[in-house]
């Protein structure tokens, strides 16, 4: 018993004629009427009662029918299913981001792709740059947002968006009110650094823009993350660098600021296996590609 078999079955079970039956089915009536005569034999049973004018479906044969619409129907849904999963428009991908990435672009990215493929399951994770990349080999993952990026050669990237630093304080700190901080006026400073492994991370391009401007920080805390950093600044462990765009949210006592210096800016990019072709990856890249045109305004951002 196959599909098409079911198929011709159907016909001749509402039909109830096979000369009407093979019409609709736009082929001959000896081969259609052979088909169902192999059916009857392949389950052992008679689905029609065939009189000189007219047939009829047997007990056997209705229960048939009743199965084979239902055999169609989930076979025309799971065909539909696995068209729209090849397309890219259902099915599921598995996102992981580092956690500084939660503000700015990475959230408009994310909106923009649910809206035009809302039947697609997004999974999201945080992770460190080392974890990223691990979980991409294994694939484990499908996208990693990392700062700046990873490096291997199973792996490709897309960049997505370059931002200045800007510094991070709390609201306590005398350098809220100053005017025009320069980052050389925080030599005496703890800096909060992030992630505290593995290494060299941002935290190294932190290291490296203060040794650009004549010092390296006397006092240095390492957090496991970037949110575990603000909450240290916030209650004054220390002031630390951050993206400008984490700034477009509001942490209480935390105070942004603008600085003079060596500032080379960070960036974020997207990055797969060089083996991943899923229309879903594809998709994924070119709505991020179309959200990244337009840029934020400045006044998005809580700076001084």
């Amino acid at each position: 018993m196959d599909v098409k078999q079911l198929t011709y079955f159907i016909a001749v079970a509402e039909e109830l004629n096979f000369s009407r039956a093979a019409t609709r089915l736009n082929m001959a009536q000896p081969p259609l009427s052979r088909q169902i005569a192999q059916l009857e034999q392949g389950l052992g049973v008679s689905l029609f009662d065939r009189g000189r004018n007219q047939i009829a479906l047997t007990q056997a044969g209705a229960t048939l029918l009743e199965g084979a619409r239902d055999i169609l129907r989930r076979v025309e849904r799971t065909e539909w299913e696995v068209k729209r999963a090849g397309e890219g428009t259902s099915g599921r991908l598995r996102i992981s981001f580092v956690g500084s990435a939660t503000y700015g672009v990475l959230p408009n990215i994310i909106k923009a792709f649910r809206l035009s493929f809302p039947d697609v399951e997004l999974a999201m994770s945080t992770m460190n740059n080392a974890e990223l990349r691990r979980s991409l080999i294994q694939r484990e993952i499908d996208i990693a947002v990392a700062r700046p990026s990873l490096r291997d050669v199973q792996l490709k990237e897309q960049a997505l968006w370059r931002e200045p630093l800007i510094v991070a304080m709390a609201e306590t700190s005398p350098f809220a009110t100053v005017p025009k901080v320069k980052l050389s006026d925080l030599h005496a400073e703890t800096f909060v650094l992030y992630p505290s492994r593995p290494r060299p991370s941002f935290a190294d391009e932190v290291l490296d823009n203060c040794r650009n401007e004549g010092f390296t920080p006397p006092h240095q805390v390492m957090a496991t993350d970037f949110q575990t950093t603000i909450s240290l600044v916030s209650v004054g462990v220390g002031v630390s660098l951050v993206p400008q765009s984490v700034s477009l949210s509001e942490r209480q006592g935390i105070a942004y600021r603008r600085y003079g210096g060596y500032n080379p800016g960070t960036g974020l990019s997207l990055v797969y296996r060089r083996d991943n072709l899923t229309p879903h990856l594809t998709n994924f890249l070119k709505v991020a590609r179309d959200v990244c045109r337009e840029p934020i305004p400045e006044s998005a951002y809580r700076l001084h």
